[in-house]
């Protein structure tokens, strides 16, 4: 990252943390009238924010110029020469030690220097959240109470397991004794290790667990006793819930969420006294990490408006259309829900019949885009094919009754009708990803109702359409939860906030999503690196209320279309009449579209399918350039009736999984014809591709 961007980035973090810190100290008006809600939210802070010394926390910035200490008498040291200035009102720990008759028989210059430094730091980091939490208070004082004081609905799953458990008292006394014996083996362990014996571990971190990567997790006694305790413990806890019997299944798996994300909070490397990575650079950098990792707290909350909002990734060298979503093209049609790009060919020759794909609104469109190296935009266009795409508005309250039709008839009729247009052909073959592919099952269906055939084939990236295992997801999707979700949208004019479905996603792997960056950017004091992928996942986008209504209540809730129950413009839909070829990928590790989840749902189609598994998860799983020689794939030409079976007649081979699908494909797309220009068809090219859409921030 060039000079300029890392400057314009510690100006930000300067004037969020310079905010912060200096909001005054909250005074109650001297008078007989009861106190306001911002009054009485800022005395629950007063007390801290007025015994912080007052000073301005440092400001972050990429070179620190050399000043001297305005506390420390001595030159600043040869190893430490930018020691920050010190509040005026903080005690010198040194002093104080020479008081005690320690500091001058102690300590030498350097190690008081050092103490003076950890302590003004110290005091400038501890300022720094305060004044944040006190501007977050008074910022959140103005806003209404939250629409349900369990926003997880967890309360009533939680009473039916507990009351289970204590149902079942030898059971519950045979889980403790078996946590006791753990216990018991890992201070032997310990003594074991003390005494210079052999180190075994009683428990490990499971494969993937990042958290606990650093050396000292392992090489420190004390760290590593600290880690095994919670592993223990956090195991001990998940295992009770998940082993309880005769209790609604999703009541459990609710409880099994919510003791997850509890155990995971409450993990050992989030706090900084038992986090030795964080200790260590605490140390090393003399206090400064923490200051750094206050002013981006502060940053966040003032990010968020007074709700913490965790930056994962630095956005600031990443712009759409200049380098991220680069691919040559032009928009040649758009309505009210869409522009259609249609991308440059790179061959001379093409397959007849061109392809459309449509994304998942609930995401911008450019992840099929990122990078020239990773782009399957590039890569299909450098196979032959004729690339059109979808790009979905970003809505906004001028939208919020479009239904579910809308987007099938002004979203998947409209973009097919103008791509035959444009191509001279009266077929084309589709692609939907994630929701796209939900929509797209629905259109298929309601098509073959009508005997409409202008769609040659079908694939699906990622994308449901029997939802019965839907995994996480569904303890989202309640009668209570999306009432709350009704209330959040009303609350916006009858748009649901991107940032509301982020943190959902990001609930669902917390541990990767947020407690990473937590650590990160707040206990190590560290700037999240630049990362295209998070950039794209940060940049969200909102749901109109009547779409994504009944897109949780017809498919998560009832999953209507899977039992052949959906109606859509006065037709039953079944997908048994979609008789076209279908392929389906899925992905081996996929969390929001789940391997079983979507195996039923290739099943449900009436003509020719074929399944496919990659490696990795819903995003790395589909979007894996052949270039990068990454993961593997299995395949099975046959759609037995289990995934169980399927898995044990599939053949694994590495790496990416576009060239099986391309040649699939490639049977479907017809003879090869010149390539097509998108400034010479019969639609005018309004604008560039990637459109002025898919720019439109929430």
């Amino acid at each position: 990252m060039s000079d300029a961007k890392g400057g314009g980035k510690a100006k930000r973090r300067k004037s969020a943390a310079k905010a912060a810190a200096s909001v005054p100290p909250p005074t109650l008006a001297k008078t007989d009238a009861p106190a306001t809600k911002k009054a009485t939210a800022a005395k629950a802070v007063k007390t801290a924010v007025v015994a912080a010394p007052v000073a301005k926390p440092a400001a972050r910035r990429t070179a620190r110029p050399a000043t001297k200490p305005a506390v420390a008498k001595a030159e600043p040291s040869a190893s430490h020469p930018h020691a920050s200035e010190a509040p005026a009102a903080q005690p010198s720990l040194a002093k104080g030690l020479n008081a005690s008759g320690l500091g001058a028989a102690g300590l030498s210059p350097a190690q008081r220097e050092m103490l003076e430094q950890m302590s003004a730091n110290l005091a400038r980091a501890a300022l720094t959240a305060q004044g944040a939490i006190a501007e977050a208070a008074l910022r959140q004082a103005d806003r209404p109470a939250a629409l349900s004081p369990d926003p997880f609905h967890v309360g009533p799953a939680l009473t039916d397991v507990i009351s289970r458990l204590a149902a079942q008292p030898d059971r519950l006394m045979r889980s403790q004794a078996d946590l006791f014996s753990r216990y018991m083996a890992l201070w032997q362990s310990a003594a074991r290790r003390v005494a210079g014996g052999e180190i075994q571990e009683v428990v490990k971190p499971a494969k993937g667990d990042k958290r606990f990567t650093d050396p000292d997790w392992s090489n420190n006694p004390m760290f590593d006793v600290m880690k095994q305790s919670y592993l223990l413990t956090s195991n001990w806890l998940n295992d009770l819930v998940s082993d309880v019997e005769d209790v609604d299944p999703l009541s459990k798996r609710r409880v099994e969420f919510f003791m997850k994300m509890l155990t995971d909070a409450f993990s050992p490397s989030n706090f900084l006294i038992s986090n030795p990575a964080a200790l260590r650079e605490a140390t090393e950098t003399h206090g400064e990490s923490l200051v750094r990792g206050m002013e981006n707290f502060a940053a966040d909350l003032a990010r968020g408006g007074g709700q913490l909002s965790i930056s994962q990734t630095d956005s600031t060298p990443f712009k759409v259309g200049e380098n991220i979503a680069t691919a040559p093209g032009k928009v040649v049609f758009q309505n009210e829900l869409i522009q259609l790009l249609q991308f440059t060919p790179t061959t001379e020759q093409v397959h007849q019949i061109p392809l459309l794909i449509f994304p998942p609104w609930i995401n911008k469109f450019y992840i099929l885009d990122l990078r020239p190296e990773n782009s399957m935009i590039r890569w299909l266009t450098a196979q032959g094919f004729t690339v059109f795409v979808t790009s979905w508005v970003n809505p906004d309250q001028r939208l919020t009754s479009k239904t579910f039709e809308d987007y099938m008839v002004r979203g998947v009729y409209a973009a097919s009708e103008a791509v035959m247009k444009q191509c001279g052909v009266d077929r084309v073959n589709t692609v939907g990803y994630c929701i796209g592919g939900t929509l797209l099952s629905c259109t298929l269906a309601y098509m073959a109702a009508k005997g409409d055939k202008r769609f040659a084939s079908a694939t699906f990236f990622a994308a449901q359409q029997d939802f019965s295992e839907a995994g996480d997801l569904l303890l989202f999707t309640d009668d209570a939860w999306i009432d709350d979700v009704e209330k959040q949208m009303d609350a916006g004019g009858g748009i649901l906030p991107g940032k509301s479905m982020a943190d959902t996603f990001n609930a669902l792997r917390g541990n990767d999503l947020i407690w990473s960056f937590f650590v990160n950017n707040y206990l190590l004091g560290k700037e999240p690196k630049p990362f295209d992928l998070l950039y794209w996942n940060s940049d969200q986008t909102r749901m109109p209320k009547t779409l994504h209504l009944y897109y949780l209540r017809e498919f998560y809730r009832d999953n209507k279309l899977a039992k052949g129950e959906l109606v859509l413009g006065g037709v039953k839909l079944d997908l048994g009449k979609v008789k076209i070829p279908v392929f389906v990928q899925s992905s081996k590790e996929d969390h929001i579209a789940p391997l079983r989840s979507v195996f039923k749902g290739a099943q449900l189609f009436g003509g020719p399918t074929e399944f496919m598994m990659a490696g990795s998860g819903h995003i790395a799983g589909v979007i894996n350039h052949p270039d990068a020689n990454k993961y593997q794939h299995w395949t099975n030409p046959a759609l037995p009736g289990s995934v169980d079976d399927w898995l044990a007649g599939a053949t694994e081979h590495p790496g990416s999984w576009w060239p099986h699908w391309a040649a699939w494909l490639a049977e479907k797309s017809g003879p090869m014809v010149p390539a097509r220009d998108p400034t010479k068809g019969p639609l005018k090219a309004t604008e560039d591709a990637p459109g002025s859409f898919v720019k439109v921030r929430s």
